[in-house]
């Protein structure tokens, strides 16, 4: 990324412990507007707790995150009502409604995001995002009747239809077989290219890092060990990168 790119998410010295266990470790990580940042690492290593983090759903033992050069206070109601507008996030469980049909599930976001608008801003605004993720004329369908992949496309949907500058996805490709998991990867590209938004995607699959993203960074140890491109990090000589690139199972490794 070039110097003149604008610093979107900053992210310096964060740390979190959770049930006695040291999840984040001092964390500093940069992520510029516009760009699909996707982050990488084993299952359990931290990666959807940094996102949480992000939108204020956690809150840091140590650090600080700025949004668009602005310190995040997620205690101040101001400041988290400011970057819970900025922000979308895509759930690894989708987190619908099952009493809703997929209409209600997505106009709930605009009712608690957006309640200034009225109901037919609302109402076009979801067809505008079921159009994106290719689900148009399915605001009807009760969730319960969905496919996995149908409901990913929902919760996407969902993510985007307030017009978020930031979309957060935790492990969007999880469960899915490994067409659903390409058309999902494409979907991604696509509403990419149709909106100015950064996008943070956070995966443990590497042919979808290869697919979408930008740049990507590995966390380990509670740490960013690595950013650069896709293919860069597959010809680093570090031998954890190198042992999750390959998939080599093996014993503790440090970076």
């Amino acid at each position: 990324m070039g110097t003149d790119m604008k610093e979107k998410i900053k992210i310096s010295g964060l740390s979190k412990k959770l049930g006695g266990r040291m999840i984040l470790n001092g964390l500093d990580l940069t992520i510029y507007e516009g760009e699909t940042f996707v982050l990488l690492g084993q299952s359990g290593i931290g990666k959807s707790v940094l996102l949480k983090h992000i939108i204020g759903l956690f809150l840091p033992d140590k650090g600080k995150i700025y949004i668009d050069s602005e310190l995040f206070d997620p205690q101040d109601p101001k400041s988290l009502k400011k970057v819970r507008k900025k922000c979308g996030m895509l759930f690894q469980g989708g987190a619908l409604f099952d009493s809703l049909s997929v209409g209600e599930n997505i106009t709930f976001a605009l009712d608690h995001l957006r309640p200034d608008l009225s109901q037919e801003e609302k109402q076009r605004k979801v067809q505008i995002s079921l159009d994106l993720v290719e689900l148009e004329g399915k605001e009807d369908l009760p969730i319960a009747s969905l496919s996995g992949g149908m409901m990913k496309r929902v919760a996407l949907a969902r993510a985007i239809v307030a017009e978020p500058e930031i979309v957060l996805f935790d492990e969007p490709t999880t469960g899915l077989d490994p067409i659903m998991v390409t058309t999902i990867d494409e979907l991604i590209l696509s509403i990419k290219r149709k909106l100015n938004t950064t996008f943070v995607v956070v995966t443990h699959d590497l042919y979808s890092a290869r697919s979408i993203a930008d740049r990507v960074g590995l966390i380990f140890n509670g740490r960013i060990v690595f950013t650069g491109s896709a293919p860069d990090i597959e010809k680093s000589e570090n031998p954890y990168i190198h042992q999750f690139v390959n998939g080599i199972p093996s014993g503790p490794l440090t970076a």
